[in-house]
């Protein structure tokens, strides 16, 4: 009994205590629970609803807009309400549909982009070079703007003669005669030569029918060698062709009867080629082009960043690995006589006379 009435004063103690803690929230606890801001939880930025081309000025309908978080959102975005900073811009480089527009993709005109504005193109680290082309460097046209290619180049190589810095062999008077004096060195007896027929240098062999040395001279000049080799891999094709010039177009005005005469540039078969590579590589296709040696370009997958060692083409690694065997010397031949290889004439390469106009 005596338990029972403890457990009833505890219980009304606690039931008084939260009373007067209730009473005194209420009385000094500045009223109603004051309620907590909560920040924005999203913004509104602008990105590129269609494909916008380098150097096009942006208009309201190129924009869109999406949320984005706030803790994402950057100083350089255009969030919305700043479309007014946005439209009238340029371009600086090819915004793809979906692509985040910031303030470092635009400028306020052609006068704030530093130069050409396909130099924005260029990496930084690498250089434009362009290098001569055709319809057969080019894969049938098949490579074009932004292709990833490699790059093959094919030269010829001579012997030289270090002092002269001449094809040999060297020109030399002609030889007489040549007899041997008893216990002596043989010697040969020469005569001058005119310069319209001059004698090549050749060399002493001895006949082995009749046991005699005879003097024996090239019979024709030094034949080149050829050797073909993968230069550059995995290369990106800024433009075939030539790039349009828009400022000497504008400053001379055509004349419209001209202009609709003349071919355009895409009707026009192109014959160069600009590439993105190293300085170092930019200065060996300088050397490549005035040398002499041809280049080719062929094709890449742009999913495929792999570079192989390939082994340079030769005469002797052509026979070696295609095992290619040398034809022997029979006592019959074609008919009629084949002296050089004669590729197809294709028709897209007759070129038809155009009819003069009157």
């Amino acid at each position: 009994m005596r338990r029972g009435r403890i457990l009833l004063l505890l219980v009304l103690i606690v039931v008084i205590g939260l009373v007067v803690l209730y009473l005194a929230f209420t009385q000094f606890g500045g009223g109603a629970p004051s309620v907590i801001s909560t920040p924005e939880a999203s913004r509104q930025v602008y990105y590129a609803a269609q494909n916008v081309p380098q150097g096009t000025e942006i208009t309201a309908e190129m924009l869109a807009t999406f949320s984005l978080p706030v803790e994402n959102v950057a100083e350089v975005m255009f969030e919305a309400g700043e479309e007014a900073n946005l439209v009238g811009q340029t371009a600086r480089f090819t915004l793809d549909q979906g692509t985040l527009i910031t303030s470092s993709m635009v400028g306020s005109g052609p006068g704030d982009l530093s130069g050409p504005a396909w130099a924005l193109q260029v990496p930084p680290g690498m250089v434009a070079v362009s290098v001569p082309t055709n319809r057969l460097a080019t894969s049938a046209y098949g490579i074009n703007d932004g292709a990833r290619v490699n790059v093959n180049v094919c030269m010829t190589f001579v012997d030289l003669d270090p002092a002269y810095q001449t094809v040999l062999p060297n020109y030399v008077s002609a030889v007489n005669d040549i007899f041997f004096p008893p216990e002596s060195q043989p010697i040969i007896s020469i005569v001058p030569t005119t310069l319209e027929d001059p004698s090549r240098q050749g060399r002493t062999e001895l006949d082995p029918t009749f046991q005699k040395p005879i003097y024996v001279v090239p019979s024709e000049p030094q034949r080149p060698r050829l050797v073909c080799q993968i230069v550059l891999q995995n290369v990106t094709v800024m433009n075939l062709g030539n790039f349009p010039l828009q400022l000497q177009a504008a400053a001379q005005p055509q004349d419209p009867a001209a202009a609709a005469q003349a071919p355009t540039q895409a009707e026009q078969s192109p014959d160069i080629i600009t590439l993105m590579v190293s300085p170092q590589d930019s200065i060996s296709l300088n050397y490549f082009v005035y040398s002499g040696a041809v280049l080719t370009m062929t094709l890449r997958n742009p999913n495929d960043s792999s570079r192989v060692d390939a082994q340079s083409a030769t005469l002797t690694s052509i026979l070696t690995q295609y095992n290619i065997s040398l034809p022997s010397k029979l006592p019959y031949g074609q008919q009629p006589r084949l002296d050089f290889l004669a590729p197809p004439l294709l028709p897209n390469d007759i070129i038809e006379a155009q009819p003069q106009q009157q």
